[in-house]
């Protein structure tokens, strides 16, 4: 789920303004700028900064995968799992920055996040559980072997 949710987010857009002559859209790999009255060939793309996001979400889904197919050593997940939480936390922090940033930048005040805001939580959530579930699946494990 975490991965499904991380890619998902990577499509979605962060944050979208509606302005009187142009339209802003905030994705995890660049700022779109595109006038109104125009189609396609007048979007103009910034990429720099606002690919640190996709980065991130790139790295979170990377560990992701790694800690799945870690099955068989749960002491290795878990530090995967801590350490794809970091990841997660960027990820979110760099989605809140830069449209924070915009926001104060445009000062036109509002703005609707898009579904790419909300969806790095629910791999929170889902990374969270999966590590609570290791855990306990570890302590089972043990106390299994102490009563032997």
């Amino acid at each position: 789920m975490a991965v499904l949710s991380l890619l998902a987010s990577i499509i979605f857009p962060i944050w979208i303004i509606d302005l009187n002559d142009e339209t802003k859209v905030l994705t995890s790999f660049y700022l779109m700028t595109q006038a109104k009255g125009q189609a396609g060939s007048g979007a103009v793309y910034a990429y720099l900064p606002y690919s640190v996001t996709a980065m991130l979400c790139v790295a979170a889904i990377t560990l992701a995968i790694i800690e799945i197919a870690k099955y068989k050593n749960r002491m290795t997940q878990m530090k995967i799992g801590a350490l794809n939480s970091f990841f997660l936390v960027g990820v979110i922090l760099a989605s809140f920055f830069f449209s924070s940033n915009l926001m104060k930048t445009l000062s036109a005040g509002g703005g609707n996040y898009g579904l790419g805001m909300w969806l790095p939580g629910i791999a929170v959530f889902c990374n969270l559980m999966a590590n609570r579930f290791i855990r306990k699946d570890e302590k089972l494990v043990r106390d299994s072997t102490r009563l032997r």
